[in-house]
């Protein structure tokens, strides 16, 4: 088993704490904080007087799963499993969860043969809607990709829509993703994605609080949120609602000061009015991987410049544009004119049309000149993109 770097008894007590105490338990963290978890664990064991900030009943609860935990047999059975329990202060431990507080994880429970401290320095969290459209996958599973092509690990919640999305994004890649659940690491949920999360198991690492055998329940995922949050340099929302659970990731991360990134769908789409409004506060827009990199990364990691292509017009200098410019869409124009628009000498503007003759964008008629066919359409264009 895991545990290197803190004493057995460190270990244990913080196995039977994880079956007692719910993930995210700040008066619990603080209890631990304060008197130490194997201090916590003789009162519970004792069953006396309630530690500070639990009232009778509350405490009477906890009194209660303490009876029934059995921490040596909850490392055995994931000995089996082939997971180790990790603790604060362990080498694997990753530091950044500490920001979380008195709320961090008591330890974790990781499936996986990488060190989940080293992986953790270089991740994004990459989440969103569960009921996703094939746009959100899409991006999803593109942005992932391109992550991990570029040496970063992806880290999501192993569930349906968007996160499985990026799994397999990630996976596909041949790069690296962890999966964080909100149950028992023995019996993945969903249900539907076991073969999924056996398969990050294998290339990557699955990571959760909760104890062999627990269950997931809606505020453990919503708790589990807030570990994807603090794991990470930052998080990437695709699709979500006003109302999704990914938010709460989102806003997770922006309270530990981590990037808060989101990508846009259509104005229309109801799964992407949750992304839309991070994005009217804090949250960067961000399209591909290039745009994440150069948030969360190191300095100089830049995205490329974004720009439409190249066109002839584009390499005129810029008197000769002017004078493109000038010249009417549907008629032929003396050169007065034309210098009048231009605001130059008619003299330049001569100059300026016979250049633009050899090069195909203007010809003679009569006393006066007029665009080709081609010009008509490529300043049509210039003025309508204006």
């Amino acid at each position: 088993m895991s545990g290197a770097g803190a004493p057995d008894g460190e270990l244990l007590d913080r196995v039977f704490l994880t079956r007692v105490i719910e993930p995210g338990d700040e008066t619990g963290g603080r209890w631990v904080r304060e008197y130490g978890a194997g201090e916590v664990v003789r009162r519970l064991r004792q069953g006396g007087a309630a530690l500070p900030g639990a009232s009778g009943k509350r405490w009477a609860g906890l009194v209660a799963r303490a009876s029934v935990a059995r921490p040596r047999r909850d490392l055995a059975v994931a000995r089996d499993a082939g997971v180790r329990f990790v603790c604060p202060g362990d080498a694997e431990w990753p530091g950044q969860l500490d920001d979380l507080g008195d709320g961090r994880p008591l330890g974790l429970w990781v499936r996986g043969r990488a060190s989940l401290r080293m992986w953790a320095l270089k991740s994004v969290a990459v989440v969103g809607a569960r009921a996703c459209t094939e746009y959100g996958a899409h991006m999803a599973a593109t942005l992932a990709a391109g992550l991990t092509e570029q040496g970063w690990v992806v880290v999501s919640g192993g569930a349906y829509g968007v996160d499985g999305a990026a799994h397999r994004g990630a996976l596909g890649a041949g790069g690296a993703t962890v999966a964080v659940l909100a149950c028992g690491l023995d019996r993945p949920y969903p249900r539907g994605h076991t073969r999924l999360i056996g398969r990050i198991a294998e290339q990557g690492l699955v990571v959760g609080e909760l104890p062999p055998g627990d269950h997931p329940t809606p505020s453990r995922f919503l708790l589990r949120n807030r570990v994807i949050a603090a794991l990470t340099r930052g998080t990437v929302v695709v699709e979500a609602a006003h109302r999704s659970g990914s938010l709460g990731t989102a806003r997770a991360a922006q309270r530990l000061g981590r990037y808060t990134m989101g990508v846009p769908g259509p104005a229309t789409s109801g799964l992407s009015a949750g992304v839309h409004g991070l994005l009217r506060g804090e949250a960067v827009l961000v399209t591909d991987a290039a745009d994440v990199v150069e948030l969360v990364g190191d300095i100089g990691q830049l995205a490329p410049d974004r720009r439409g292509p190249v066109l002839p017009r584009d390499l005129l200098e810029p008197a000769a544009r002017q004078v493109l410019a000038a010249l009417p869409a549907s008629r032929a124009a003396r050169p007065e004119e034309i210098a009048r628009r231009a605001q130059t000498a008619p003299d330049d503007a001569i100059a300026r049309l016979y250049e633009l003759r050899a090069l195909g964008y203007v010809e003679r008629q009569g006393e006066g000149w007029k665009l080709t066919r081609q010009a008509v359409i490529s300043v049509r264009g210039d003025r309508e993109s204006g």
